[in-house]
């Protein structure tokens, strides 16, 4: 086989496993674009190296894509980032080949906008051996060589993280696409009703809310109780010119399922510019994150271009 041959065979290798490797990416580092970038520093690594004397490319690429995330993870710009409070993951349109394999409930739970929040809780190794542990069924053994530790600190930080992110879930169940969608609906009629008592009854009585204040704020906005929750909701949902003027015009608000659960997109033209999405627990909506900064909407929007439903309402 000749260079350009042999080049070609190994690029195609890499490319059989960049959507493994992507959805691995994303899972530990909660960012489409930052894992995008680590794959292609991956891709680097593989071009430069002595690919004939890799023996299991799948492994050696494995472990090369979870130390460059890792290394992400603890650079100084990512510390800074998520120190100033300002973090929050990027959501992913169901369907999203980055979201990788959801056979599982543990597969589906770990690119939860819930999960990937709770990942902020434990340490970049912890991240790297709980996600490849639940979610990619990988043994200790595997996960040692992988990360450069033994066996037993990878069972130890599998331990630690477990306990962490048992003590902060809400276990809620999963709602399936026609629950996704009625309480995606619910809650825009109540919040565009101007009755705060309607949503209340939705919430549940520990709720939260997050916002990142469409990127305008250097720290995401936070609130609890379910009462001052639906009060804010009702004045956020409530259309005004100076909204509109900021939103570009006057956008559709379209439901749909982003990183396994229920959430209202609000759409100018072909352009997603404001997500709620819904954390559901006991049959009612336990935390409401809203994301509505450029920077996070980009990939869901790519997606969202490539086929779309009918929306709840034409203009917000």
């Amino acid at each position: 086989m000749d260079d350009i041959a042999t080049d070609r065979f190994d690029t195609d290798r890499f490319e059989a496993s960049r959507a493994r490797l992507a959805s691995l990416a994303y899972r530990l580092l909660g960012s489409a674009a930052d894992a995008e970038d680590a794959v292609q520093d991956a891709f680097l690594h593989w071009q430069a190296a002595d690919r004939q004397r890799i023996e299991v490319p799948e492994a050696w690429l494995t472990k090369v894509t979870t130390n460059l995330c890792l290394d992400r993870l603890r650079s100084a710009r990512a510390r800074r980032e998520r120190a100033a409070g300002a973090w929050l993951p990027e959501p992913l349109l169901d369907g999203d080949p980055m979201l990788g394999p959801a056979d599982t409930f543990e597969q589906r739970e770990s690119v939860s906008l819930a999960m990937l929040t709770l990942m902020e809780r434990l340490t970049p190794v912890e991240r790297a051996v709980f996600l490849l542990r639940e979610a990619f069924s990988y043994s200790h053994a595997e996960i040692a060589e992988i990360l450069d530790i033994t066996r037993s600190a990878s069972q130890q930080h599998l331990h630690r993280a477990r306990r962490r992110v048992t003590t902060a879930r809400r276990r809620g169940g999963e709602a399936d696409a026609a629950s996704a969608r009625r309480i995606a609906e619910q809650f825009f009629a109540a919040a565009t009703s101007g009755r705060t008592e309607r949503l209340v009854e939705l919430l549940t009585d520990d709720a939260t809310a997050i916002s990142d204040g469409a990127g305008l704020t250097e720290k995401l906005l936070h609130y609890d109780t379910a009462q001052r929750i639906a009060g804010v909701v009702r004045a956020g949902f409530k259309p005004t010119p100076a909204k509109r003027r900021l939103a570009g015009g006057t956008p559709a608000v379209h439901h749909a399922l982003v990183n396994g659960g229920p959430a209202l997109l609000f759409v100018l033209g072909d352009q997603v510019v404001g997500v709620v999405a819904f954390e559901i627990g006991n049959g009612r909506i336990s935390t409401v994150r809203g994301i509505a900064a450029p920077a996070r909407l980009a990939r869901l929007t790519e997606a969202w271009r490539r086929g779309t439903g009918a929306p709840l309402i034409d203009h917000w």
